[in-house]
Formats: C-alpha cells, structure tokens, sequence
C-alpha cells in the first residue's frame, strides 16, 4: 500500500511519515498543493493524506479538480481543530474522511483501514494468500505450511502487489511506481532483483507457487502441478 502525504508543515509531514512506515506502509511526501496535484494524478497512491491549508494550492481546490478529472483515490483530509466549513467543503467535494489536529496515530491509522476497506482493498494487517503462500504484511512473515521465512519490506510490497493482482500480468513500470514512486530513478534491473529475490525464497520454502515471466510485458503469479 503507497500513501501520499500532501501537508506543508515539514515536521508533521516527517512524523507522519514515519508512522506508517513503520506500519509498512509505503510513503511519499509533498510540500505545497501543485505538487501534491501532481503526485496524485499518477494514480499509484492507495490513500491520500491532504492539508486543507497550503500554499500555492489549497487541500480543497486539490481534492477538487482530482475528483473532476475522475481520480477516485481515497482522500482524508487534514483539518484544523474546529474547522467545521472546512470539513462539510471537504466532504462535499469527495473526500472518504477528515480528522482534526492534533490526532493519535492510532486514530489516524484507524480512518486509513476504515477508508481502505471501504474501497475494498485488501488491509496490510490481513494475511495475503495464494497458492499454498502465505503473506503476513504486518510482520513480514512469508509461509509455506510449517515453513516460514522473514521478508524484507520491499520483497514483502512485491509480493503483495502480485498477489491482490492475481491473475493479472503486473507491468515493471507498475512495480517501480508502487514499490519506488512515479518520480524514482529506479530501473528495470531492480525489479528482476527483487523478482529473484522472491523466486530464491519460494524455492526455499518447497512452495508450489511461481513467479512467471511473460516476456517484454511482466510478471505474474501461477500454480504449478
């Protein structure tokens, strides 16, 4: 899963960023609301986290113009504390939720599974199955049967993009945009690293499950005999 933090005060920016990594959320962060217009119009993000106030763009006039280009990613919005014109504004022009500062961590993080879930999405804390795998996203556990091995935070968003994808082909461009970020410099030789990375593990564990290649297009996963 890849939020994207659009608010303007660097520090609460940075905290939040650090809250849902730690949580194995993957995160970018912006400044001012053109770039946050930006990022978002990419497509890539699960979930956007938006300040109402910011300089150049504000949060609503953001929220705007994406739900009118079509853009139906799941917005909460950052709000001040009592704003409630803010708040019914947001709500009226798209927005999933809002929740005021200052909040808890577990509040927020509460209002981005609830936001998820009512996309659909499968939550990072539910275990992730396909085949005879099993991912566990909160702790990074992959298993097969009694056999259970660590995955590092990367091979762990790979895995999973493959497996809420299914039987869909997954393009390395998409990998590098979930799992890197739209603007990364990351190439296709890092994601052949991280496919064989998984390919070793699932090896290892004697799992019935492949990652196939189909060439000059992408990966995806099958159940072998």
């Amino acid at each position: 899963m890849r939020i994207l933090i659009v608010e303007d005060e660097l520090h609460l920016a940075e905290a939040l960023s650090q809250i849902l990594k730690k949580h194995n959320y993957a995160v970018d962060a912006v400044h001012d609301g053109v770039s946050g217009l930006d990022y978002a119009r990419s497509g890539i993000y699960d979930l956007l986290l938006l300040d109402i106030m910011m300089p150049e763009m504000d949060g609503i006039s953001v929220l705007t113009q994406l739900r009118k280009e079509g853009v139906s990613t799941p917005v909460i919005l950052l709000t001040a504390k009592g704003e409630i014109t803010d708040m019914v504004a947001g709500l009226d022009h798209g927005a999933d939720d809002y929740i005021a500062k200052p909040f808890s961590s577990e509040e927020l993080l509460a209002r981005i599974r609830a936001a998820l879930r009512r996309k659909g999405e499968v939550l990072p804390e539910d275990a992730l199955k396909f085949g005879d795998i099993e991912l566990n996203t909160t702790n990074l556990k992959l298993s097969v049967k009694d056999k259970e091995m660590k995955l590092n935070l990367k091979e762990s968003a790979l895995l999973e993009l493959l497996i809420v994808r299914k039987q869909a082909i997954t393009s390395k461009e998409l990998i590098i945009e979930k799992l890197w970020g739209f603007d990364s410099e990351a190439e296709h030789n890092n994601v052949e690293v991280y496919i064989s990375f998984l390919r070793k593990k699932f090896t290892f564990l004697h799992s019935s499950v492949r990652i196939n290649t189909i060439r000059n297009v992408g990966y995806v996963l099958e159940v072998t005999a």
